[in-house]
């Protein structure tokens, strides 16, 4: 493939809803440009896209694929992304080296949350964007509901550029709001004009005003000229709105059907057309240094830089860093300089991916897409520069994992090679996180959802040849004393020779500092017990915190004190000692009235008002407190509330399900509080019941 200038690219995520039909208009959009000879279809799991073994087998998009398609005498770098929630980070990490978008709706299911939040994204990186309506070729589809639905959702800005054409209940072409002519395929895809049918023209007349109205409002020559009454022409039309689309003023609406190839020919028009180049946007980071703001904006004569916005960690086919060149033209043995590892390297060869297939490109201009093939130590998220410049990029803004398991080697032995396999899922997906809960000796998969971790716990299998069990993750408890206790506590043992011999008395108290395990004190008088031996009763309490004597958590809170005791001169020592404090904390704590602190989080969530009553009874059958409700400009509802974390464990799927799709929400860490008395007993007599 050959090297394309920045006026001459363009970067397009194709964005929507699960299978509403994005891998399908891609397969049509690579067919029609000439890049295959035949249409891949979901069904037959031959398609560029989709050519992870899981998204074969599962039916739908996990990663976002990048398809370059030459189209004129322009390259369309086209992001083809997941629809699916648990994959969401893949869509942010196209958005975000992305210069606009192509919103998929299916005709048949119309606008899904996934519409909503595709248009969320889109505002958020204020992406131009374009609406494209599949599965035409279904005759009981209403491409003017789904355009009522928009024009609910975004008012004016819905601009519908195409109406269908149906005849014997078939889609058969479609009529140009803009030329307002009517025109039809013939059985090899080709177009030609026909009349445009009556049934049409009241719609067409209403979405043709729409147009003109947009039009107008791009300069005052023009409004005045709408006033008057004149009538504005093809060219004024199309140039006033590439200005609109330019500035998100207007989301244009297309159709088609990806099954049959068509309205792919038109959209691919429309992409060249009105969608902006890279040197039409602005990007900027920072010189460290100068300290000063470096402002990229994708042109060629800068110093060169990237951002590697995608990582591919596969071990079939190699690992790769996906970049979009910010400034300059990166060339094949080019010095670039890793700025969070401060390491310079040497670029080999310079590749555009296809789906699965790296293709070799002499150089990669300001604003192109590529990749890096294994690039030493570079993750998701690195800028890329000269050392003489070294520039730095703001990362893009990944969703944050909140739904976690615990895992564990399905057979003993692999737990070194399923930590390594793991890792390298994790520099592929940033929404994977794995921690170490040494605390409560277990090891956690965080992700974004229940698919999500399904998916990770396959491709472990497939890729790496390892296997984990997923289980309900252990709650970080600890355990503390609410009142004060008076023990003694006597080691010793008389087997020939030497004995062992230790005695404490020690009072045992809430210290009012949960933050610490222990707070330790002696008030020895007389020399009852030596000095000598005060460390072996701390390293006795040192031990004991650990792990309580209730339930096994670890201890906060206590304060001990070691005030009498004796000791024999022969047969005391420093084990005796640790022995006979080991006991007396064991008793002491027991007879404390102990108690369960559970684990408290402060919790957002986000959902439509609608939602707002269902959402605030199940936080509060979780045990919650909500604190307040703060109304958002976007008709959502921000709930602020505290929840014990072990009332949560499910919540991804329960919210998803209660406000179908359209909530989300966020928490950390608070404070620990005294867990009831009913989750106190069952917890302890769960553990019991483990040791058992």
């Amino acid at each position: 493939m050959k090297a394309y200038v920045n006026g001459k690219i363009r970067n397009v995520a194709v964005l929507g809803h699960g299978s509403c039909g994005k891998t399908s208009l891609v397969e049509a959009m690579a067919y029609v440009s000439g890049m295959t000879t035949r249409m891949g279809t979901i069904a037959d799991a031959n398609t560029i896209s989709d050519y992870d073994k899981e998204e074969t087998k599962r039916g739908f998009s996990i990663s976002t694929s990048l398809i370059p398609i030459e189209w004129q005498d322009t390259k369309i770098n086209i992001l083809d992304t997941p629809g699916y929630p648990g994959f969401v980070g893949e869509v942010e990490e196209a958005v975000s080296a992305a210069d606009a978008a192509v919103i998929v709706v299916s005709g048949k299911n119309g606008v899904e949350v996934g519409t909503k939040k595709a248009w969320n994204l889109c505002e958020k990186y204020n992406l131009p964007r374009i609406f494209y309506v599949s599965d035409m070729d279904i005759d009981d589809v209403s491409y003017r509901q789904v355009v009522e639905d928009l024009t609910e959702l975004y008012g004016k800005k819905i601009a519908p550029f195409h109406l269908p054409i149906r005849e014997n209940e078939k889609f058969v072409g479609y009529v140009n709001v803009i030329s307002m002519t009517g025109n039809r395929w013939d059985d090899k895809g080709n177009v030609s004009e026909c009349p445009i049918p009556d049934y049409s023209m009241e719609n067409l007349n209403s979405y043709r005003d729409t147009l003109m109205e947009a039009v107008a409002e791009t300069s005052e020559e023009f409004l005045d000229r709408f006033f008057a009454g004149e009538e504005f022409s093809d060219t004024e039309i199309r140039s006033a709105l590439k200005v609109n689309i330019d500035d998100c003023s207007i989301a244009p609406v297309t159709m088609g059907s990806s099954i049959l190839g068509q309205g792919a020919y038109t959209l691919l028009d429309d992409i060249e057309k009105y969608f902006p180049s890279p040197n039409m946007r602005t990007v900027a980071g920072l010189n460290i240094k100068t300290n000063e703001v470096f402002q990229a904006d994708y042109d060629f004569s800068k110093a060169k830089s990237a951002y590697v916005f995608k990582s591919i960690v596969d071990p079939f086919i190699g690992k790769y860093s996906l970049i979009k060149v910010n400034s300059g033209v990166l060339k094949t043995d080019d010095l670039m300089y890793n700025t969070r590892t401060e390491s310079e390297f040497k670029v080999g060869k310079l590749y555009v991916l296809c789906g699965n297939k790296p293709l070799e490109v002499p150089e990669l201009q300001a604003g192109d897409i590529g990749a890096l093939a294994k690039l030493p130590d570079t993750l998701t998220g690195d800028s890329l520069a000269t050392k003489a410049t070294p520039v730095v990029y703001g990362k893009a803004e990944i969703s944050e994992p909140y739904h976690y398991m615990r895992y564990e080697a399905k057979n003993k032995g692999d737990e070194d090679k399923i930590s390594q396999s793991l890792q390298k899922l994790a520099q592929e997906d940033v929404t994977l996180k794995i921690v170490n809960d040494a605390a409560n000796r277990q090891s956690l998969i965080y992700g974004i959802g229940d698919i999500h971790l399904d998916v990770t716990v396959s491709k472990l299998l497939d890729r790496y040849k390892t296997e984990i069990v997923l289980s309900e993750p252990r709650v970080a408890y600890k355990e503390t004393i609410l009142k004060n206790s008076d023990v003694e506590a006597k080691h010793k043992k008389q087997s020939g020779g030497h004995g062992q011999y230790g005695h404490v008395k020690m009072t045992f108290e809430p210290s009012g500092d949960t933050e610490t395990p222990y707070i330790f004190e002696q008030r020895v008088v007389g020399g009852s017990v030596p000095k000598n031996y005060f460390p072996a009763v701390e390293k006795a309490l040192q031990d004991c915190v650990l792990a309580g004597p209730l339930a096994g958590y670890p201890v906060v809170g206590v304060k001990a004190v070691l005030y009498d005791g004796s000791y024999h001169p022969v047969d005391s020592s420093e084990m005796a000692f640790k022995v006979a404090a080991t006991q007396a904390f064991k008793d002491g704590f027991m007879k404390a009235n102990p108690v369960l602190l559970e684990p408290i989080l402060s919790m957002k969530v986000l959902v439509p008002e609608a939602y707002t009553g269902d959402v605030m009874g199940d936080l509060n059958k979780r045990r919650g407190r909500v604190l307040g409700m703060n109304p958002q400009n976007d008709g959502t509802t921000e709930i602020v509330a505290e929840v014990p974390q072990s009332e949560i464990f499910t919540y991804t799927m329960d919210l998803r399900s209660m406000t179908g799709g359209n909530g989300s929400f966020s928490y950390e860490f608070a404070r620990y509080e005294q867990a009831p008395h009913d989750v106190q007993e069952k917890e302890v007599e769960r553990r019991k019941s483990e040791e058992e």
